[in-house]
């Protein structure tokens, strides 16, 4: 059984015996994933092999989930849904949930972005929630089974920039807002950037002051570095033509998180290399990554797609370990994995992790064979304070989330 995040009763005492087991004899390959203990952040990159979802264990037990993609997936270019296709793409993660904290509820959510592999994908045969309010899939399906405290996107309430949002997957989601913030007490909040006081240590935060987590950007306005004070990337829509406007991609949200000398950089599907003729403000990633600055892991953005990943947020960012979610043949391209790779943009070691790796991209990019992993749930586990980490990756071909493999431990700068 997994630990809960309760504060008494058996939960608690199995927390304090595994508090005084020595590390190397927890921290075993082939073994069970070792529980979350109080101090202790974990950040779990969780496969699906459907989309983005990060599931946070912030270090006094608070939780975060950052998206919960749910496409539908299928033909040649797709990889194979994880552990496979007897389940929607929702269920396995509220599974994954459950099975490392117990936990009812998540105290945090976000969407980075309104795409299906961040947020999920309504088709004709989406089951319907229990109200039969909405349909489930991806986070309406997360939010059906725990219940969600505060969820934060980049558009609420009125989902109208750069122009109003009226998909069926948007449509869904609206009415999933709706019905848990009237019914469930969900609090919905528009994501701002700048502030560090919309994602925070629900339950003990005096005792973590190192934490926190910086909103860095949303709708192209992008934090400075200085206060709460930002400024906006993307010229006045009525100053440029409508095609031109910014796509859904480049109006992502994303964060870094700091918990004493470690950070951590997740930005969406934010773009960094306009396409041909298209003006260089649509270039979001450079002035995100001089917000950020250094880190020591990062989620690749877009997935590692030809858009994505320029030099200059590679050399800014220049973390230790790199992570990127895999559902399609063209995670990465090759240009962005010779960039990940490359030691003039920023010298040292580095380990790249996917979750999902298609065999065809392995056979088309020479060298990508070599990443230090490409299955299985990839999860951060930060030490107490923050002075190190290491990095566990689980099996994800069945619940048994058994260790294949740790990496580390890397030392924070």
């Amino acid at each position: 059984m997994r630990l809960t995040l309760k504060k008494s009763g058996p939960a608690a005492c199995a927390a304090a015996v595994l508090a005084l087991i020595p590390c190397a004899f927890a921290q075993t390959s082939g073994g069970p994933f070792p529980a979350w203990t109080p101090g202790t952040l974990d950040i779990h990159h969780i496969s699906t092999g459907r989309g983005n979802t990060t599931f946070f264990v912030l270090p006094d037990g608070s939780t975060l989930l950052v998206d919960a993609g749910a496409i539908t997936g299928g033909g040649p270019r797709h990889a194979p849904p994880r552990p496979d296709a007897s389940r929607s793409a929702g269920e396995w993660i509220v599974r994954y949930i459950r099975h490392m904290t117990g936990a009812a509820e998540l105290d945090h959510a976000m969407l980075t972005h309104f795409h299906s592999d961040h947020m999920g994908q309504i088709t004709g045969s989406s089951p319907q929630s229990k109200s039969g309010a909405y349909k489930l899939s991806g986070i309406t399906e997360v939010g059906e089974h725990l219940r969600i405290r505060k969820l934060l996107d980049r558009g609420w309430p009125d989902y109208g920039y750069p122009a109003q949002l009226d998909t069926t997957d948007m449509a869904n989601y609206r009415a999933f807002l709706k019905w848990q913030s009237e019914r469930n007490g969900m609090r919905v909040e528009r994501f701002v950037p700048g502030r560090n006081d919309q994602i925070v240590l629900a339950r003990d935060p005096k005792k973590y002051q190192g934490f926190e987590i910086r909103n860095l950007a949303a709708n192209g306005e992008v934090w400075t570095g200085v206060g709460t004070d930002t400024r906006q990337h993307f010229p006045p829509l009525e100053t440029v033509p409508k095609s031109d406007w910014p796509s859904e991609n480049m109006c992502s949200a994303g964060f870094r998180l700091s918990y004493g000398k470690f950070d951590y950089y997740t930005g969406g599907d934010i773009p960094g290399i306009p396409n041909e003729g298209f003006p260089e403000w649509h270039d979001v990633e450079t002035p995100v990554a001089k917000a950020a600055g250094p880190v020591e892991a990062a989620v690749l953005d877009h997935h590692g797609y030809i858009d994505s990943m320029n030099a200059f947020l590679v050399g800014a960012l220049r973390p230790r370990a790199w992570i990127f979610f895999v559902w399609d043949s063209a995670h990465p391209t090759h240009r962005v994995f010779n960039r990940l790779r490359s030691t003039r943009l920023y010298p040292g070691p580095r380990d790249i992790f996917a979750n999902n790796m298609h065999p065809a991209n392995k056979t088309v990019i020479s060298g990508l064979e070599k990443i230090t992993g490409e299955r299985g749930h990839v999860v951060l586990r930060v030490a107490p304070g923050g002075a190190s980490f290491r990095v566990f990756l689980l099996d994800d071909a069945a619940e048994t989330y058994r260790v294949t493999a740790i990496h580390g431990p890397y030392d924070c700068r």
